[in-house]
């Protein structure tokens, strides 16, 4: 997402006119170009949002993870892992459903390397189940969508 707005703003920087045959771009300052239209993206705070947070480092992950007093679904993931892209944000959407009742840290294992080795990630995606600072369950791999609520369920004790 980042690398799409960088992209953007450089297109939006960058002359579109076509040069006349032989003429060259001198090196120079960028001068902007009006800021683009709007785009029909809005930015909300919903359940979703709140439901779901990044670990930052090991004391947030002591902090909001093993300290909370509510269950913590902790999705252990990687940018490259193809199947973390797919179950990331279906794991999200099951997460908000449940309207507050559990929470999910996202966890990184290439920025947080000793996080996943503390809590023995030895393949992506790894997701755990924690109720008051201890793994109550765990997966590795992709599920679908009633496999993802039964496990909330299971954790919520519904």
């Amino acid at each position: 997402m980042a690398q799409r707005l960088v992209l953007q703003r450089l297109l939006s920087l960058t002359p579109r006119t076509p040069l006349p045959q032989g003429q060259q771009i001198l090196p120079g300052p960028l001068v902007p170009r009006a800021p683009p239209a709007p785009q029909s993206r809005a930015f909300g705070t919903s359940a979703g949002c709140r439901s779901t947070f990044n670990v930052q480092d090991g004391s947030d992950f002591q902090d909001r993870v093993v300290n909370n007093p509510k269950p913590v679904v902790v999705d252990f993931h990687a940018q490259w892992c193809g199947p973390c892209k797919i179950l990331g944000p279906r794991l999200e959407k099951m997460v908000a459903k449940q309207e507050g009742k559990v929470l999910m840290a996202k966890v990184d294992i290439d920025d947080h390397t000793d996080l996943a080795i503390e809590y023995e990630v030895s393949a992506v995606p790894t997701v755990l189940a924690m109720k008051n600072g201890d793994v109550v369950d765990k997966f590795v791999g992709i599920k679908d969508e009633d496999q993802l609520e039964a496990f909330l369920k299971k954790l919520i004790g519904a």
